[in-house]
């Protein structure tokens, strides 16, 4: 018999009562009272003027066609203009940030290759490199030395003759910490340095105060991970992109898993999003900074339990209850029963997730009230 091909993948344990995990995220999605601040997600936009294009375009039955293979020239065009990147870059667009690190794992990655991450992260990105034969530097991140990022001392520190790609998450996922300039431009001259390549995922970026792109200092050997996902609140849509230079976009070309193209409504709506964003960015931001306070004030209601990096540079953050001696795995069961979704630390790390929670808070601020007043009760009583 012929054995099929196995792939490297974490384990994904489902949390208790649910056979699968198909079939927990299926119960979460459905569930129309759920608070979701599981996933990172943007449930604040007033996409009004988003579906109005989209629902314009079903009507017109234009989706029986197959957009074109690269997505339409105006989408690509208006993320490079989203980036101040013009001349000298490309982009190509994907069915999500996801299938992007994927393309460019696939295109740069020859087995035998290290490529350098961080743990905490988005683990993802270390599976798919370990599928097409890389090792993984998981560098250890989880303490205030080194402001809870992988800095590039620490990089420095990592690389070896087979370092071939340094994965920066910029704000990183699940702290929420970021880049100065200095350290962007530090890392650029590693990469001329050392000839490597900088996979820079910025997925979070409009939730920065502050944030400086990779491929402003190092052109030609950054690839920039681009998502509509989050600030749009698009992640049902999966729609995303990468950026680099034009000799380092073709072998991503050649890689194109979607041959005929991304879905063609997602590419609609995020057109819309990117001409409409002004309108409503600088509501979005701020309402997600005002509800970062509120969750502080009730994790310095229990003794024990801190934030990391506060404030966070994204719509996500850590909260260590790890003196507390209350398990993320049972907070975060306990918080489900209530109908308030929220991942423990072992979903974004393979070494601390004993110690932290993971939420997003771009929601309403009821919502985030909510949760404030279970976390402090939960707290409480699982304490006890």
């Amino acid at each position: 018999m012929i054995s099929p091909k196995k792939y490297y993948k974490t384990v994904k344990i489902p949390p208790n009562g649910f056979k699968s995990v198909n079939e927990f995220f299926n119960h979460v999605f459905k569930d129309k009272e759920m608070i979701w601040m599981g996933q990172n997600t943007n449930h604040l936009n007033d996409h009004h003027e988003i579906k109005e294009a989209m629902i314009e375009f079903i009507k017109s039955n234009e989706y029986c066609k197959y957009p074109p293979p690269e997505g339409f020239p105006e989408l690509q065009e208006l993320i490079l203009k989203d980036l101040g990147l013009k001349n000298g870059f490309e982009s190509l667009i994907t069915a999500g940030g996801t299938e992007s690190l994927y393309l460019c794992m696939h295109s740069y990655i020859e087995p035998g290759d290290r490529i350098i991450t961080s743990d905490p992260g988005y683990l993802i990105i270390e599976n798919f490199a370990k599928r097409f034969g890389a090792k993984v530097t998981s560098v250890h991140i989880y303490n205030k030395k080194c402001s809870y990022k992988l800095t590039p001392k620490l990089a420095r520190d990592n690389i070896d003759e087979k370092t071939k790609i340094i994965s920066l998450i910029d704000p990183l996922n699940p702290l929420g910490s970021s880049y100065t300039k200095d350290e962007i431009k530090e890392f650029a001259e590693i990469s001329e340095e050392k000839d490597l390549y900088l996979l820079h995922d910025i997925t979070y970026r409009d939730f920065a105060k502050k944030h400086h792109l990779a491929a402003k200092y190092a052109p030609e050997r950054t690839l920039t991970i681009y998502s509509f996902s989050k600030i749009c609140g698009m992640a049902g849509l999966r729609i995303g992109g990468v950026i680099t230079a034009p000799e380092m976009m073709e072998p991503l070309k050649a890689a194109i898993i979607n041959d005929l193209g991304t879905n063609a409504l997602s590419q609609i709506g995020a057109i819309k999003a990117l001409k409409t964003k002004k309108k409503w960015i600088k509501r979005v931001r701020e309402r997600t900074y005002k509800n970062q306070k509120i969750i502080k004030k009730a994790v310095d209601e229990v003794e024990d339990a801190f934030i990391p990096v506060y404030p966070s540079n994204a719509n996500m953050m850590a909260i260590d209850i790890y003196k507390t001696g209350v398990s993320p795995d049972d907070l975060t069961e306990s918080l489900l029963k209530r109908k308030i979704f929220v991942r423990q630390g072992s979903y974004t790390s393979r070494f601390y997730g004993n110690r932290y929670i993971r939420l997003s808070f771009s929601i309403p601020k009821e919502q985030v009230k909510i949760f404030a007043e279970n976390f402090t009760d939960l707290m409480g009583f699982l304490r006890n």
